[in-house]
């Protein structure tokens, strides 16, 4: 009987994931072709997001770390060298302690890891911290948004202050950790000059970033807005031009960031 409880006590439940969907033959999100997990939960309330049913957080296929990479390793062939996992959201980091027990599983057989987080949950405040600091042990590379340079309309985009995801992005730069950065170009929002080549100074102060990405708004997710009885944010606004992306492009230097460099 003895024996049986320090057994049970030593036994550790399964972290459980909530995942909002898979997606098989990702091109997009890092690296090379990869298996995506939109994991499901996010805080912010960015006015161009276009996956408003991923912001409750709770819900969702509830998943162990297993039984993802029981699915994702069926597609290990087509990934080629630069392939791989990659975990987003809704924002992923709502769910670090499920993430740390799948890229720490899939780096044991191999796998490239990919981090795609909005930055939001980070804080040096404990215990966070300590799982952070883990989970870039088992990150190959990170894609960053960066929603707005300046706080006070970072703020007012998302309904959070930018603090703290930039206080996330220099940690992973003084500590080795490559990132991708992404901004979304959103007209009356985030299009504005000033506004760009503040951001493109920034980024050039970060020492591990491999490619820079402008990712032009657009209105695919509205529909979802109406299904779900919320108010969309952006009515009337249009996606940007060819013109003001290649503008965006030029001012952020993104030719001047050459790819994943692990």
């Amino acid at each position: 009987m003895l024996e049986m409880q320090e057994k049970n006590t030593t036994e550790q439940k399964p972290v459980i994931g909530y995942v909002h969907s898979i997606e098989t033959f990702g091109s997009v999100d890092g690296p090379g072709v990869r298996f995506v997990a939109f994991l499901q939960g996010c805080r912010m309330r960015c006015e161009f997001c276009h996956n408003p049913d991923t912001w409750n957080i709770g819900v969702g296929t509830e998943m162990t770390a297993d039984a993802l990479l029981e699915q994702a390793v069926k597609y290990k062939a087509f990934w080629g060298k630069k392939g791989g996992i990659t975990v987003s959201g809704g924002e992923s980091l709502l769910q670090i302690d499920f993430i740390i027990d799948l890229f720490k599983k899939a780096k044991a057989l191999g796998i490239n890891t990919c981090l795609d987080t909005c930055g939001q949950p980070f804080t040096y405040k404990e215990p966070f911290f300590s799982r952070f600091k883990e989970l870039m042990a088992y990150t190959d590379v990170s894609l960053v948004d960066i929603k707005h340079i300046n706080p006070y309309e970072h703020k007012k985009l998302t309904g959070w202050t930018n603090e703290n995801i930039l206080a996330m992005i220099q940690y992973m730069s003084d500590n080795g950790h490559h990132m991708w950065i992404r901004h979304v170009l959103v007209p009356e929002r985030t299009d504005y000059d000033d506004y760009l080549a503040q951001l493109g100074a920034y980024i050039k102060t970060i020492k591990t970033v491999d490619k820079v990405e402008v990712l032009p708004y657009h209105t695919m997710g509205v529909s979802k807005y109406e299904n779900l009885g919320i108010n969309y944010p952006l009515k009337g606004i249009e996606p940007p031009t060819q013109e003001r992306v290649q503008n965006a492009e030029k001012l952020l230097d993104t030719k001047a960031y050459t790819g994943y460099k692990n």
